[in-house]
């Protein structure tokens, strides 16, 4: 049965998952290569469309992406998943094209503070490297796609102005970057700051192509995206089995999960291209792949109308009829 899109949202929304990046970036134990492989060729299996599989950045920085290259190479490119690395400078840029990745993504802070506490360098130095990226991009045909970091509140200034995610994006669409994903790094997002952030960025740079990526740090992660819905964004980051996580956010729980978001775009009539109960399949092989309870909640319970044998349903005594 064909179900009717909710009013106000959009028919079709475009997943990123960026679980084998984002998600195990800092994961506190070495991930095996087969495994990270594993998840994404079954993300790609389950009709993911687009997914931030890795980053070409120093191994010593970051170790669990040391092995960007081999991952790239062992993936199943058949089924034409569009395949991005994010990449903080030259150097990793030069690795990222000669690895074949589909589009590049470059990344900064919307606040100094975090800017220097992640990257160890100014805003300004991290634009410069955006620049470079982008030529480099534009001239071995790659394309380059740019994040805004700490967009909707920084952990170490508060609020961020909406001035300040102006004047990233605005420096990114003079280099010609105009898919520009904003990120909520620590869970600081809530729908009235995602409405402001979305209807200032459609005034002031109506030419950008918006992605929204946020955590669930405070537990209003899928609120957040429904609000982003609301104002019409159709391209969503998460995670699967909400994996992740920021370092500069004490308690900070993982990215939204990927299977979470499917089930709600799906309940609400939004098309996805993806088949969910695969989805569900990679959530958990993926659990138990990383030896560790992950917060995804679709995962464990299922579809709303996923059908049981009454033999497989336990019953509770005291339950009311």
């Amino acid at each position: 049965m064909t179900q009717v899109t909710l009013e106000g949202f959009p028919e079709r929304v475009r997943i990123v998952d960026v679980g084998p990046r984002d998600g195990l970036q800092a994961w506190p134990e070495p991930v095996p290569t087969d495994v990270k492989i594993a998840m994404i060729n079954g993300l790609i299996a389950a009709g993911v469309p687009q997914l931030e599989v890795t980053s070409f950045v120093a191994p010593r920085a970051v170790p669990n992406m040391a092995d960007a290259a081999e991952v790239m190479a062992a993936i199943d490119r058949s089924r034409g998943a569009e395949l991005t690395a994010l990449v903080p400078n030259a150097r990793g840029a030069a690795r990222a094209i000669e690895a074949k990745v589909d589009a590049m993504v470059v990344f900064l802070s919307a606040s100094e503070s975090h800017n220097q506490a992640n990257v160890n360098c100014a805003r300004d130095t991290s634009l410069a490297a955006a620049r470079e990226i982008a030529r480099m991009g534009q001239e071995a045909g790659v394309a380059v796609y740019g994040a805004i970091a700490t967009a909707f509140g920084c952990p170490f200034e508060g609020n961020v102005p909406v001035s300040d995610i102006l004047h990233v994006a605005k420096a990114y669409a003079e280099c010609g970057i105009t898919k520009i994903s904003l990120g909520d790094t620590t869970g600081m997002a809530t729908p009235r700051l995602v409405q402001e952030r979305c209807r200032a960025l459609a005034t002031d740079l109506p030419q950008a192509d918006i992605a929204l990526h946020f955590h669930n740090t405070r537990g209003v992660g899928l609120a957040c995206a429904y609000a982003g819905l609301q104002e019409g964004i159709t391209r969503f980051e998460a995670s699967v089995a909400g994996i992740g996580g920021c370092p500069f956010a004490p308690g900070a729980t993982g990215n939204i999960c990927t299977e979470d978001l499917v089930y709600l775009l799906h309940e609400s009539g939004v098309e996805t291209g993806i088949d969910l109960e695969a989805l569900i399949g990679v959530a958990q092989r993926t659990e138990t792949a990383l030896g560790q309870k992950l917060p995804g909640q679709v995962m464990k319970a299922g579809p709303r109308l996923r059908a049981y044998g009454r033999d497989a349903v336990r019953s509770s005594r005291g339950d009311a009829a």
